[in-house]
C-alpha cells in the first residue's frame, strides 16, 4: 500500500512538472509570437505589391506575400492569419507593404481594406469629351465605357436621356485598382447632383432661373467666362440681369461649344451670326444644356449672383474682367483693353 501511494506522488510529481514545462514554453512561446508579431519583416525591395482576389484563401495570400518579396516564412504569416480569426476577413483588393511594416500591420491592414489608391482628376471647364479622354488615360482603372457612346454612359449610371454634358464634378478622385471606370463616374455624378442641390436651395429669391438644371447651364457658362474666382459672383450677376430684360446672354463660350469639333481657335464674325441652339447672339436665354463642367464657385455664382447693375464686361486681359453698366461704358472698355486705346 506504501509503494502504491509512493507511485502516485512520483507520478503526480512527474505530471506537474510536465505541467510546469508546458506553460513556460506556452509562456515563451506566446512571447516570442507577440515579439515577433511587432517586428518589421525584411523586403527584397524597396516595397512589395499583392493582389488578393475575391475568394482567396489565408494560405494563397501568405504566400503571394512571400513571393513578391516579403522576407518571412510562408506558414508563419498563414499561421498568425488563421490564429487571429480574422483570415476570412482579409478583403480583396491591391496591398502595398512598404518598409517597417510588421506582421500584425499587414493583416490589419488587409481586414480594413487600405488598398493601394490611384487618382483621377476632372478640372473646372472641361467639356465631357475631354473628361472621357483623362478617364481612358487613368491608370489601372478597368475601362468599361470604352465602348460605349455618351448615351450608353449616362443610361448605365442610371441617368438614360440626359445629356452628360456638366452633369460631373470636377474634382480628385481616388479608386482602388482594377476598379470600373464606372464607379469612378458613379462618384463624380453623385456628387454633381449634390452640390447643385445645395446650391438650389440657396438660391436668390428674386433668381430668374427657373430649375436647378437652368443652374447647372448658367454655372457651366459662367465657368467658361472667367477662370478668377473673385470675378465669378460679377460675371453670375450681369448674365442674371440678361436674363431679367430678354437681353441675349451674348458669351463666346456658348458658341465655341455649338462649333464643336469644327472650332479651329479663331471665333470669327459669321460663327457669331451663324443661328445654332448654342449660339447666345442669336437666341435669348440659355442654351439647352450646360457646355462644361462647373465647380463649387461657379454654381454659387449663377444661383446668389452679386447686386450690380452692370450689363456688359470684357476681358482686361490678365484674367479679369471690366464690368460697365452701358453700352457706351462697355465700348470704351473694349477699346481700352481689346484694342489698346486709352
Amino acid at each position: 500500500m506504501a509503494a502504491r501511494s509512493k507511485g502516485s506522488r512520483r507520478w503526480l510529481a512527474l505530471v506537474g512538472a510536465l505541467v510546469v514545462v508546458a506553460l513556460l514554453v506556452a509562456a515563451v512561446s506566446a512571447w516570442w509570437a507577440n515579439r515577433w508579431l511587432d517586428e518589421p519583416m525584411a523586403l527584397a525591395g524597396a516595397r512589395a505589391e499583392v493582389n488578393v482576389e475575391a475568394g482567396s484563401s489565408a494560405r494563397t495570400v501568405a504566400q503571394q506575400w512571400v513571393d513578391a518579396g516579403l522576407g518571412v516564412h510562408p506558414r508563419l504569416l498563414y499561421e498568425w492569419f488563421r490564429w487571429s480569426g480574422q483570415a476570412r476577413s482579409i478583403r480583396a483588393g491591391t496591398y502595398e507593404a512598404l518598409p517597417g511594416i510588421t506582421p500584425r500591420r499587414l493583416l490589419a491592414m488587409m481586414v480594413a481594406g487600405e488598398v493601394v489608391l490611384e487618382r483621377v482628376r476632372f478640372i473646372e471647364g472641361w467639356t465631357f469629351r475631354q473628361l472621357r479622354a483623362e478617364l481612358a488615360r487613368a491608370p489601372n482603372l478597368k475601362p468599361d465605357t470604352r465602348a460605349m457612346s455618351d448615351a450608353q454612359v449616362m443610361a448605365a449610371l442610371g441617368a438614360q436621356g440626359q445629356h452628360p454634358e456638366g452633369r460631373f464634378f470636377p474634382d480628385t478622385y481616388a479608386y482602388g485598382r482594377g476598379v470600373s471606370d464606372l464607379v469612378v463616374l458613379k462618384r463624380a455624378y453623385a456628387a454633381l447632383q449634390e452640390r447643385l442641390a445645395a446650391a438650389w436651395a440657396e438660391r436668390a429669391a428674386d433668381s430668374p432661373l427657373k430649375s436647378a438644371d437652368e443652374a447647372l447651364i448658367l454655372a457651366s457658362i459662367i465657368e467658361k467666362e472667367t477662370g478668377v474666382e473673385a470675378d465669378r459672383p460679377l460675371v453670375g450677376g450681369v448674365f442674371v440681369n440678361r436674363l431679367r430684360i430678354g437681353m441675349p446672354l451674348q458669351t463666346d463660350p456658348t458658341v465655341i461649344y455649338g462649333l464643336g469639333e469644327a472650332f479651329d481657335g479663331n471665333l470669327r464674325k459669321r460663327d457669331l451670326l451663324a443661328d445654332t441652339p448654342y449660339n447666345t447672339y442669336t437666341r435669348a436665354g440659355l442654351p439647352p444644356t450646360p457646355i462644361a463642367l462647373p465647380g463649387l464657385a461657379s454654381l454659387r455664382a449663377a444661383v446668389r449672383p452679386q447686386a450690380t447693375q452692370a450689363l456688359y464686361f470684357v476681358a482686361r486681359g490678365d484674367g479679369s474682367s471690366a464690368f460697365s453698366d452701358s453700352l457706351a461704358d462697355h465700348n470704351r472698355a473694349v477699346n481700352r483693353y481689346q484694342r489698346g486705346g486709352r
